[in-house]
């Protein structure tokens, strides 16, 4: 229950919809038990006038009696009724407070989660799958709602009704009472016994639930690479192995709640022959009437449901631990970026490394040794160099992602730890090497930086990244829905709607990370040419695997193994013939042999 005390909060923020629930529940209650004794009264009423009735055969004051029999008994049966109705009445009324208070309680935690993993770090995503963060968010949720609802409507209900029931048995008949309470302790051991059960049980649902809809996402993501391999069959193979281990792992739980219910039933069949039996005793012996025997047996009948649904509420409670434990893990991590408490200030693009080092905190690679560069306001810097030598890791670090290891990097002069990350963030357009198109219109994509769509900057932004001719050759233009990560564009096409999303709110500082790779070289000429106007007096971070993407560029940075190996211009670095030459030269010959 210590993962449940997280709930807490939301109870007093809805504690004028909880107080009154629990209000209904003990009013409902009353009503309900209150049939009881008027049971014994007309049981004991039938059995004495039907003595009496006798006495007067024969009599005309037979017909008087048996009219008096009937109208009493209708009188009892309409304060029966009357009692159902208004018990009915305070049990919409208990569903109407505690079961919307749940709901309530599941919109402001759901949100409250989403919130929170906005504010999480990049390297969180990194360390947890994308099915796992949904699971705990609506699965999860949905579990614990279930105990926020029904778990605490029955528990109270319960309770109170266990409560006013005792009370009402032991002012009838003290024994009797004990007799029938007997089978109680060995309920509450069961009832222990099962709760560690069900929770380990749930905790591991729970676990092969995230595992499953990991998978499932995943494969859905990937169809396009599991028909080119022709690797359904394998991914339908590990699907129904992922199943059957969740169904394994259900099926011992539902094993435990079977056994659960008849013990429950048991016990309270149990109750029953016990009142039967030392009750007939007690009449024989003039010590209480057959119509408290009745009232006992109405009771337990009203007990029997609280005592079956008990079991029902504990799953539901240990279940929602689970979940809530699972929550909490998340809810307590803190973003490992952390934006100070200080005003937006207009960046102007001058960036400075110095001495930077970095290691991935989730993989521990060494990813950038010592790099230090300076990059002025107006001027483009290009970033060249093999796969895996830190390239992307530079971008990460300037969009503040990470934070170095070592080292510290400037922006304008300041270091950037000590900028208001939004508004920093905000200033800065940034082209992914890996590209995310939302399943929107191809309008909402490309204003997605903007606050607001306003079409003549989209159209310019889709211009200036040349794929306006594009987009205009599809039959609804910019309102072309183009599915889920923009499956229904090429790759080139892909590329250049994201580098209009960077481009449409003119930032101060523009960071390319290799996307122009599935551009053709005329259109990369155009993009750059067009991007030369628009940066202007701005600062231009491109990286690229072609040369001819960045010889343009003010300086150059050659990356090797985390290091800056050269830095110059196009020029420059040719004139020293090294790495960059051997490089230039590499993508000469490949390109003449493509000819070829």
């Amino acid at each position: 229950m210590k993962s449940l005390a997280y709930l807490n909060k939301f109870f007093y923020k809805y504690r004028w919809r909880l107080i009154p629930g629990v209000l209904f529940v003990i009013i409902s209650n009353i009503f309900g038990v209150l049939t009881a004794p008027l049971i014994r009264v007309a049981f004991n009423l039938v059995a004495e006038n039907i003595s009496v009735y006798h006495l007067f055969a024969n009599f005309n004051r037979q017909t008087v009696i048996y009219n008096l029999f009937g109208s009493s008994m209708l009188l009892f049966a309409g304060i029966v009724l009357a009692l159902a109705v208004l018990r009915g009445l305070f049990l919409f009324l208990m569903r109407q407070t505690i079961i919307l208070m749940s709901r309530h309680i599941e919109y402001d935690l759901k949100n409250e989660i989403y919130n929170h993993y906005q504010l999480l770090s990049l390297a969180f995503y990194r360390r947890h799958n994308t099915g796992d963060l949904m699971n705990r968010v609506t699965e999860d949720v949905s579990r614990v709602r279930m105990y926020l609802g029904p778990g605490i409507m029955y528990t109270i209900n319960t309770v109170t009704l266990f409560i006013i029931a005792i009370c009402f048995m032991v002012t009838v008949d003290v024994k009797l009472t004990i007799f029938s309470i007997m089978p109680m302790p060995i309920l509450v051991v069961t009832i222990y016994y099962v709760n560690n059960i069900i929770n380990f049980r749930s905790e591991k649902i729970q676990q092969r639930l995230s595992a499953l809809s990991s998978f499932v996402q995943e494969n859905f993501s990937g169809i396009r690479v599991i028909k080119s391999y022709v690797r359904e069959e394998t991914v339908r193979e590990s699907f129904a192995e992922e199943s059957e281990n969740y169904k394994t792992h259900s099926m011992e739980l539902v094993k435990v709640q079977a056994m659960f219910f008849p013990t429950m039933l048991l016990l309270v069949g149990l109750s029953n022959v016990i009142i039967m039996y030392v009750g007939g005793v007690e009449v024989m012996k003039g010590n209480i009437t057959a119509g408290n025997i009745a009232e006992f047996i109405v009771y337990l009948n009203m007990l029997t449901f609280p005592v079956m649904s008990l079991g029902w509420v504990t799953s539901l409670i240990q279940r929602a631990a689970a979940s809530q434990k699972r929550i909490n893990e998340f809810l307590h991590e803190w973003p490992e970026i952390i934006s100070p408490n200080v005003a937006s200030r207009v960046v102007k693009g001058k960036i400075s490394f110095k001495n930077v080092s970095f290691y991935y905190p989730d993989t521990g690679i060494h990813a950038l040794k010592n790099v230090s560069f300076t990059a002025e306001p107006g001027h483009m810097i290009a970033i060249i160099g093999r796969t895996g030598s830190g390239k992307s890791t530079i971008a990460n670090l300037i969009m503040r992602m990470y934070d170095v290891t070592g080292g510290q990097i400037l922006i304008d002069d300041q270091p950037v730890q000590q900028l208001n990350l939004e508004s920093y963030r905000s200033q800065i357009g940034f082209v992914p090497q890996e590209v995310f198109l939302f399943s929107d219109t191809i309008a909402n994509n490309i204003a997605f930086s903007a606050d607001t769509l306003n079409m003549p900057l989209v159209e310019q932004a889709a211009k200036d990244a040349a794929v306006y001719t594009n987009i205009m050759e599809l039959e609804h233009g910019f309102e072309t829905l183009i599915g889920e990560r923009g499956v229904t564009l090429s790759g080139g096409q892909k590329q250049r709607v994201s580098i209009a999303r960077a481009i449409v709110k003119h930032p101060q500082i523009l960071i390319f990370d290799d996307c122009l790779s599935a551009v053709d070289t005329r259109t990369e000429e155009e993009i750059l040419r067009n991007l030369g106007g628009i940066m202007e007096g701005k600062t231009s971070i491109i990286i690229a695997h072609r040369i001819s993407t960045i010889k343009n560029a003010d300086k150059i940075l050659v990356m090797d193994n985390g290091e800056i190996v050269e830095q110059g211009t196009h020029d420059e670095l040719m004139n020293r013939k090294q790495v960059y030459f051997e490089l230039y030269e590499k993508q000469l010959l490949e390109e003449e042999e493509n000819a070829q």
